[in-house]
Order: structure tokens, then C-alpha cells, then sequence
């Protein structure tokens, strides 16, 4: 009887705990992914930024963007030519590390006609995120370790996956952008 009740005792316990978590925290997109096309690349060794600035010079329509560490001059570039190409280009960026960077991208890229918000919501905002072309049949998921900086690619040890061939995954990371820029402020709003 001991054993029933303090068995009782901990599902209880643990039943409050998930109870509690559900209210504090946001809902959380699940997707089954039965059909993907994806495509690992690992630094150091691959050409990470390579084939980010690859990526988003195919892209056509819009390039969603999630950093906590941008300095990487190539990719801010290949985002500034994307969006002199007329393609829509968003970036979200965590706000510490935008505001402490003395070579970071984001305020060149936001004086250049990219629209930028500072995500300082959370104690990091440590996505790193690439949505290439959603609602598109060329729509692309770039994430991983890799922060946008040239020491991810020749220092660190990173991982990214290139996700393609899934509308679904690609619908729950615009979701979870959608949601970021909600809480998410203009630079010059501070």
C-alpha cells in the first residue's frame, strides 16, 4: 500500500510540474517528418558559410533570418545583395549580442533597408536560423550550431542541416519566427 501511494505521490507531483510548465511556457510546434530532403555540413572542414551565402543567393521571394552572433561579412552581404534583388529579407537578432558587437552586421544591414528587430525577451536569443522561400516548392530550413561569425567557420566545431522537401517543418519555423518578432523591437526603439 506504501508503494501504491508514494507511486500515487510522484505521478501527482509530476502531473503539477507539466501542469505548471504548460502555462509558462510557449506553445511548442510538433512535426512528424516523414519526407525530407536534408543535408548535414560540419565545421570545421565544410564550406558552412559557403553554402549559406549559396542558399540565399538562389533565393527568390524571402529570406527569414533568426542570429544571436552575426559578424560574417559574407553572409551579410549575400543578404544585402538578396535584398537589392528585390527578394524580402527579415532579420531577428538577439538584442545583448547585436548592441556589444564591434563588428557585428545587424545595424549596417538595418541601415541598408533590411528590417531588424532585437529579441531581448530571453536571456539568450540563440537561434540561428535560415527560412529560405517558405510556401515555395524551393523552400529551405538552414539551422544548427553555427552562429553567422567567420569563428564558426574556421575555429569552431559547428553543425548545420540544410531541411528541404517539407512544408510542414518549414511552416513551424516561420511560426516560431512569427512568434520571436511578436515580442521582438526596432533598434531604434530602445
Amino acid at each position: 500500500m506504501i508503494q501504491l501511494l508514494r507511486r500515487l505521490l510522484i505521478l501527482a507531483c509530476a502531473l503539477f510540474v507539466t501542469a505548471a510548465q504548460a502555462f509558462d511556457s510557449p506553445p511548442v510546434a510538433t512535426v512528424a517528418v516523414s519526407k525530407a530532403s536534408v543535408r548535414a555540413l560540419f565545421s570545421p572542414g565544410d564550406d558552412i558559410a559557403g553554402q549559406m551565402i549559396d542558399a540565399i543567393s538562389h533565393a527568390r521571394r524571402q529570406v527569414l533570418v533568426q542570429a544571436f552572433s552575426f559578424t560574417h561579412d559574407g553572409i551579410a552581404g549575400a543578404l544585402l545583395l538578396a535584398h537589392h534583388r528585390g527578394v524580402e529579407v527579415r532579420l531577428i537578432a538577439d538584442r545583448e549580442q547585436t548592441l556589444a558587437l564591434d563588428h557585428g552586421q545587424v545595424a549596417g544591414l538595418a541601415r541598408a533597408g533590411i528590417p531588424v528587430w532585437l529579441d531581448g525577451n530571453h536571456q539568450s536569443a540563440h537561434n540561428k536560423v535560415l527560412i529560405i522561400d517558405a510556401g515555395t516548392p524551393n523552400a529551405t530550413v538552414i539551422t544548427g550550431s553555427f552562429n553567422f561569425t567567420r569563428a564558426a567557420q574556421h575555429k569552431n566545431a559547428e553543425n548545420v542541416v540544410f531541411i528541404s522537401d517539407n512544408d510542414a517543418l518549414v511552416a513551424a519555423y516561420v511560426q516560431n519566427w512569427q512568434r520571436h518578432l511578436a515580442h521582438s523591437q526596432a533598434p531604434n526603439s530602445h
